[in-house]
This record gives structure tokens, sequence and C-alpha cells, in this order.
């Protein structure tokens, strides 16, 4: 396959311009139905496959920036984005980027800065994985209670959505000052409350690479209260804006593998427009099913890459690479089917 191979100069090595179209589509496709940027698998997958780890989170942010521009156009006419929401999350998240992309570079001059991020990856991954498990197995089986008893069959997928009792607990707090989001169901939120959460997801954009939306898509909703399907509307928003500030300061420190960036850009515009329509088809808890999943392999990726940076044993490198793009396809795959199937049944209905 070195056929493919192209030289990359700013990063210094060659890649394969096939792998680089499949990682854009594949993270295309789940940025516009998750809402996140995708850094979970960029940034590990092009430094499992040779980039230095600082170049993979910079290249990994321009390609951010790019793929989002068309995901929030299609959420916009969808009206899935609470802007009010957005604008404070933009402001926010830069201030902790600027901050996290400081000390990455404070570590990259310390020491060995992959081995830390990783490490904090796998900390956030399994950790959200795990609540957002709960979440769903909890709610399934109340509804099968439900159903049970005779009041009503809905699979927890399908059920109405609440709010987590932490949200509601933090909607609680009155610590002005206080400010309504109308497009999100909420009537009164503390605005201190709002920007810690964007502050912290901001900072993790800087110091991890990622758009800060995995993480953040479930802080909207386990924290503030946000539906599912706004919360990934406006994550995407918020995703556009810091993707470009983070891509901007990462190219200002010369680590912005801009040929990569535009390759994976290509398959990134179309898969993006296909997860954003999909997002009609599963809503709510589904959702939060096939993200904990999602998470869950890709941090089961990252732990084998751990390991061969310990051992030195190249197979684990090369399982970590198998399993993180293996995750990517197999997702891409379920929401590409169920997209096709339930477009198929609404056409049968009209």
């Amino acid at each position: 396959m070195d056929i493919f191979n192209i030289s990359l100069p700013i990063a210094g090595i060659e890649f394969n311009f096939l792998l680089l179209i499949l990682i854009g589509f594949c993270v295309g496709v789940l940025g516009g139905f998750f809402g996140v940027g995708g850094g979970w698998i960029v940034t590990p997958a092009l430094n499992i496959f040779g980039f230095h780890m600082a170049y993979a989170i910079g290249t990994d942010l321009a390609n951010i920036f790019g793929q989002s521009i068309g995901a929030v156009k299609k959420h916009q006419k969808m009206g899935t984005i609470d802007w009010k929401l957005g604008y404070i999350s933009i402001l926010a998240s830069i201030v902790g980027l600027e901050a996290g992309s400081q000390v990455v570079l404070i570590l990259e001059k310390a020491g060995d800065i992959g081995s830390i991020v990783r490490w904090c990856y796998l900390f956030l991954m399994f950790g959200l994985s795990s609540l957002m498990f709960y979440d769903y197995f909890k709610m399934y089986i109340e509804s099968n209670k439900t159903s049970s008893k005779g009041i009503g069959k809905n699979s927890a997928a399908e059920k109405k959505e609440g709010k987590s009792k932490l949200a509601e607990k933090m909607l609680k707090i009155n610590l002005p000052p206080m400010i309504s989001l109308p497009a999100s169901g909420i009537q009164s939120v503390s605005l201190w409350i709002v920007i810690f959460v964007f502050l912290s997801t901001g900072f993790l954009s800087g110091f991890l690479g990622v758009g800060g939306g995995f993480i953040r898509m479930p802080a909207m909703i386990y924290l503030i209260g946000i539906p599912t399907v706004i919360a990934v509307g406006t994550d995407l928003m918020s995703i556009l804006f810091a993707g470009a500030y983070g891509c901007f300061t990462y190219a200002m420190k010369g680590r912005v593998e801009f040929i990569a960036a535009f390759i994976m850009l290509i398959g990134a515009s179309i898969g993006a427009q296909i997860g954003a329509t999909a997002i009609k088809y599963i809503k709510g808890y589904g959702i939060r099913l096939l993200f904990a999943v999602m998470i869950v392999l890709a941090g089961c990726s990252i732990a084998l890459e751990q390991i061969y940076k310990v051992t030195d044993i190249s197979v684990y490198q090369s399982f970590a690479g198998i399993v993180l793009m293996g995750t990517a396809v197999l997702m891409t795959f379920i929401i590409i089917t169920r997209l096709v199937l339930e477009s198929k049944k609404e056409k049968k209905i009209s």
C-alpha cells in the first residue's frame, strides 16, 4: 500500500492517503450524529499511525473546524441548536482551550506528553461510558417494569427523556445571575454553572486535542439538563468556533499538518451530512447508548497503545490501530444502516 503514501512536510512523515480519507469520513458521520468533533478518534489514530502527539492534536483541531461547518448548517435547518447556550459555550471554551494548549506545550518540553494525554483519555472515556451505560440500563429496567404493569410499553431508547438527578440539583442552585434557555426547555439556571462546564471542557479541548464534544455533550445532558438532540446540535456549534481557534493557536505554534487536515476534510464533509441526517431516526437514549459503546471501545484502543509504550511490544500497537479504526467503521456502518432502513420506512408510510 506504499503507492498511496504521501509526504507530509510539516509533520516530517509519510502517511497513507486512503487511511486519511477513511478517518475523515468516519469522523464526519460520527461527528454529525453525536455532536462531537471526533478528536477521540483522530488524535489517537494519527498518533498510533506515526504522528507526534503535538502534531496529531493540532492537525485534528484543523479537521474539527472544517468538518463542523457542514454539520452545523444541517442542524440549524433541523432546529436542534440552542444559539444562546452556544454563544456562552464559545466564549468560555476559548479561554479554557488556550489554557489547555499552553499546558501541552509545557509538558511537551518536559517529557512524555503522549503518555499523560493517553491516561487522561482513559480516565474520561471509561468514566463517561460507565455513567451513560448506567443511565441507559436504569431507564431500560424502569421501562420494563412499567410495561409489565400494563401502563405502557416503551423501550428505553424511545422513552421520553428526563433530567438527571445531578442536573436537577444544579438547576436548583440560585447563584445570580440566572439565565433562561428556552430553546432547551430550561427556565432558570445559574450562568456560573454554565460557564464552569464550558471552561472545563474547553481546557480538555486544548489539552487532549479534541473539540471537547465527547465530554461537553454528556456534560450538557447530565449537568445542565439539556435534551440529547439539542445538546448534539449546540455542541457542534461550539465545536465549530472552538475548533477554529484551536486550529489557529496550534498553527501559530507550527503544530498543524495542513495537507493531512485537508485530505481528511474531503471525507468528513460528506460524512457530516450523513450523520446529521441520521439523528432524525435515532433519538434520546438510543444516541446515549451508541455513544457509550463507541467511547468505551475507543478507550480500549488507547489502553492498548499505552501498553505498547510501556512494553515496546509492537503487536499491541497494531491491535490498538485495528480496534480504533474498527470502532469508527462499525459505528459508521450502524448509523448509515439505520438511516437507510428508517428512511425507506418513512417513504412507504408517506
